[in-house]
């Protein structure tokens, strides 16, 4: 075992007494847990990040390193060294929260299971982020968030509209199934026990959740497969482009605009901007259900409309709108714009009173 090898500069920012005193023992690797573990640090938590003696795999990546794991304080621990797991008991014993992200039974096997270390620290809130669960025929399989992706069902609704499968670079299952559902767990679990001084330990699977988030989907199947004679397809749902009011258009550039005026209040004031009023009434909220005739007929009549000019263009007409219509930025355009600008960390949250 060896000592802090990195101090924490500390959190800053609006939030960052929000969670001030909550003490943090972070056991994760890769990308779900270090990402939770950062969003507790940004909120004030003292998060203490256990890397084993060769060090975080993240590290020789730099950027990524620091971005996971920026406010924590970074101690080594040998898991296969009997006296370095009984210093990791002891720092747990007066902690609020363990995060793992280790295959069902690791912790067992190092004496580090909820029976255990209950008996140590009964408030401790134990929180282990898997791909399939604990338990199981795949519970100790493994895997990556590709994998949790296309077991959920999710990875099959990623497509282009001619169905061609589109491998996304944002990490859906380890961010949003893996890092936001468990710092949900951790924060509810913690308002529990300190409302009853007892713990518990809750398993958070990357695949269970993202397949929970198949909410829009699972819902206009029921309403549109009578229309389709199928299940929604690509290109065919409320949301996946089988509509001319919620949909992506090239433009004479190649690049993209993005039309997201669902409600008939958007698509109206977005035909407006089109100088198209006779498009008004052509919304689903009028009748115009995705796999209709008039649906489809708009679609393309809309495409053709957008195609005509280059991106710039389209972007400064619907600049002065409020008809949900933006173009597709690139990561650095998106860097570079001002909605960005000002804070030295992007977060989701910032203090308004």
């Amino acid at each position: 075992m060896s000592a802090a090898n990195d101090q924490a500069s500390g959190p800053s920012g609006p939030l960052a007494s929000l969670l001030a005193g909550l003490r943090v023992i972070d056991l994760t690797r890769n990308l779900p847990g270090p990402f939770s573990t950062r969003m507790l640090a940004d909120l004030g938590a003292e998060v203490v990040k256990v890397e084993p003696p060769e060090g975080d795999p993240a590290r020789p990546l730099g950027t990524l390193f620091e971005a996971l794991n920026h406010g924590k304080e970074c101690r080594k621990i040998d898991f296969r060294n009997e006296a370095d797991l009984a210093t990791l008991r002891d720092w747990l014993a007066t902690a609020d929260v363990m995060v793992d992200s280790f295959r069902p039974g690791v912790l067992q096997g190092m004496g580090l299971d909820a029976a255990t270390l209950h008996a140590l620290n009964p408030k401790l809130v134990m929180v282990s982020i898997t791909g399939y669960g604990q338990t199981g025929a795949w519970a100790h399989k493994a895997g990556h968030d590709l994998n949790f992706m296309a077991l959920s069902g999710v990875l099959d609704q990623v497509r282009a509209p001619t169905g061609e499968l589109a491998l996304s670079n944002v990490q859906w299952g380890d961010l949003a199934a893996g890092s936001a559902m468990a710092t949900i767990a951790i924060l509810a679990a913690v308002i529990e026990a300190q409302r009853t001084a007892q713990g518990r330990h809750i398993d958070v699977s990357m695949t269970h959740g993202l397949h929970a988030h198949l909410v829009m989907p699972k819902a206009t199947a029921s309403l549109l497969a009578p229309i389709l004679g199928h299940r929604p397809q690509a290109g065919e749902d409320m949301l996946n482009g089988g509509l001319p009011c919620y949909n992506l258009y090239a433009t004479a550039d190649g690049r993209h605009l993005a039309v997201g005026a669902l409600e008939f209040k958007f698509w109206k004031a977005a035909c407006e901007v089109f100088g198209r009023p006779d498009w008004v009434n052509r919304h689903w909220q009028r009748g115009a259900l995705p796999g209709t005739p008039d649906c489809t007929a708009l679609k393309a009549e809309v495409a053709a409309l957008v195609v005509s000019q280059p991106l710039a263009y389209w972007a400064h007409q619907f600049e002065p709108s409020d008809a949900c219509v933006t173009p597709v930025l690139t990561l650095d355009e998106a860097q570079a714009h001002p909605l960005f600008a000002g804070r030295a960390q992007v977060q989701a949250w910032t203090s308004v009173a």
